[in-house]
């Protein structure tokens, strides 16, 4: 799929965006170019330097910001393929700095949809979140909306070979801001806090996140929401998991957050196709649009009102199952 391929990553010195471009020089070793593309040169210098990524003939390091339309047409010449990593993802600081999380996660994304319009690009897939759906903070709001733009460009391919599609998945084990970091770097002091006793949260390897955008490349017919089947966590299992003698005073939600993540809403149901492995939520269309989908993919439709939800899910992580992917997560660290 990829081979003889130019791949452009933005957002690329990303915890996903490392391992993506990891897995694809691995891979597919006729690619034809990888370019990582993000606003970090210090990210960008370190990655560089790591044996993975030292062959030049085929990676390529491009300083840039999605904010910058014309940086973004320089960048995407000559390239098949993108993944739409880039964003600005911490819940408090978009809460803070809303007009800046606008600018990067919205405005961004109609900036890198008209340029691969114009530039020849024919896949094109954007990471989104389970904060996306149904959203009670800004960071959800703007990915929900650049969700919608991505979607919606389908509309507007005309004749071009090229189509949009969005992966939204829960929290991704070990990232950057993610829970487990922090509660093991909060380890040596004795004290993990815990937000609310009842919270929980969707859970996704960062490899079952890289397998998860290669397998939208191959079946994406454009516009489709794909949402994986992967299993929940709570809070406080993670922290028996990471500590079990760690004192856990309850510090109370912070602002922007919930109590449980949701991926798929009762209204997102109706335009919802079980896939098997994966969900896909389509625009919202005709009835028989959404049928000869589910027959096109092998699917099935979804029972009208269900929703998917990080509480309600039937497959919870043990407090075991926990430790043995920490563990992972720090021998790969």
């Amino acid at each position: 799929m990829l081979n003889g391929k130019s791949v452009l990553i933005t957002g690329g010195t990303g915890s996903f965006g490392k391992k993506f471009a990891k897995r694809i020089l691995n891979n597919y070793p006729e690619i034809k170019r990888l370019v990582v593309f993000s606003r970090d040169e210090l990210k960008q210098y370190e990655m560089a330097c790591v044996d993975d990524f030292k062959d030049t003939s085929r990676v390529r390091f491009f300083i840039g910001d999605i904010r910058d339309k014309d940086r973004l047409y320089r960048a995407l010449s000559g390239i098949d393929i993108v993944i739409h990593a880039a964003a600005l993802k911490q819940v408090p600081a978009a809460e803070y700095n809303p007009f800046e999380a606008i600018k990067t996660n919205v405005l961004g994304a109609q900036n890198l949809i008209e340029a691969c319009l114009d530039t020849g690009v024919s896949r094109v897939v954007a990471l989104s979140t389970d904060k996306a759906a149904a959203p009670v903070n800004l960071y959800g709001a703007t990915k929900l909306c650049s969700d919608k733009l991505f979607t919606a460009a389908n509309g507007i391919v005309g004749s071009r070979d090229l189509k949009f599609s969005v992966v939204r998945y829960g929290n991704v084990m070990g990232s950057r801001g993610s829970v487990i970091p922090f509660f093991l770097k909060m380890k040596q002091t004795g004290v993990l806090p815990i937000t609310h006793p009842d919270m929980t949260r969707f859970n996704i390897s960062l490899d079952d996140g890289v397998n998860m955008v290669l397998w939208a490349l191959e079946n994406m017919s454009g516009g489709e929401i794909f949402v994986p089947k992967i299993p929940s966590y709570r809070v406080t299992d993670v922290a028996e998991a990471v500590c079990a003698d760690c004192k856990k005073p309850v510090v109370g939600i912070r602002p922007g957050e919930k109590l449980h993540e949701e991926m798929i809403t009762a209204s997102d149901s109706y335009n919802t196709v079980d896939l098997g492995r994966y969900f896909a939520i389509l625009p919202v269309t005709e009835t028989d649009h959404l049928k000869r989908y589910a027959e096109s993919k092998g699917g099935s439709l979804l029972e009208p009102g269900w929703s998917y939800d990080s509480a309600s899910n039937e497959h919870f992580l043990t407090t075991d199952e926990l430790r043995e992917l920490i563990r992972d997560f720090r021998e790969d660290d």
